[in-house]
């Protein structure tokens, strides 16, 4: 019998944040609290660009724009953000939308895989993503739920199971 394997991912689905951010925008230009205070928020190139006049407005748009995701299923762990910035009169913060696994959060999955892990599983890293493999099912679905329970900082999708 050949090897069970399933594919370790880290991905966005980026019409659900296109749509996200669509609603972002609406709410801020409808609310009441946002009128004449300049607040925006936009697509700018991969990021997302959040503009108000005061830092606690930028702050506001950035709370909306992420009950927005998460209501989309979209987690905030792959959303990064930087502080509030001053330009010129305005504040600005920069997010971006994490997509892939970085080789060192790769190698992390990796460590915990092979220490915590059922004996038998194997894993290797494939570009953005990793492939775990073993003889049993019962293992890779162990392996599952070890990563589902260990506390990473990136939002981990298992795809491919077979």
């Amino acid at each position: 019998m050949a090897d069970s394997s399933f594919d370790i991912v880290s991905k966005v689905d980026h019409q659900e944040a296109e749509n996200a951010l669509n609603q972002a925008r609406k709410e801020v230009e409808q609310r009441y609290d946002f009128k004449g205070t300049g607040a925006s928020i936009e697509w700018s190139g991969e990021s997302v660009l959040i503009k108000a006049g005061t830092e606690e407005r930028a702050k506001a748009v950035l709370d909306v724009f992420q009950s927005k995701l998460i209501k989309r299923g979209i987690s905030l762990k792959s959303l990064e953000s930087g502080d509030p910035f001053a330009s010129g009169k305005e504040f600005r913060i920069v997010s971006t939308l994490k997509d892939g696994i970085s080789s060192e959060n790769a190698k992390k999955i990796g460590k915990i895989i092979r220490d915590e892990g059922p004996k038998g599983v194997k894993s290797q890293i494939q570009g953005d993503e990793l492939r775990v493999q073993s003889k049993s099912r019962d293992d890779l679905q162990a392996v599952i739920a070890l990563l589902e329970g260990s506390d990473l900082d990136i939002d981990l999708q298992f795809i491919n199971y077979r």
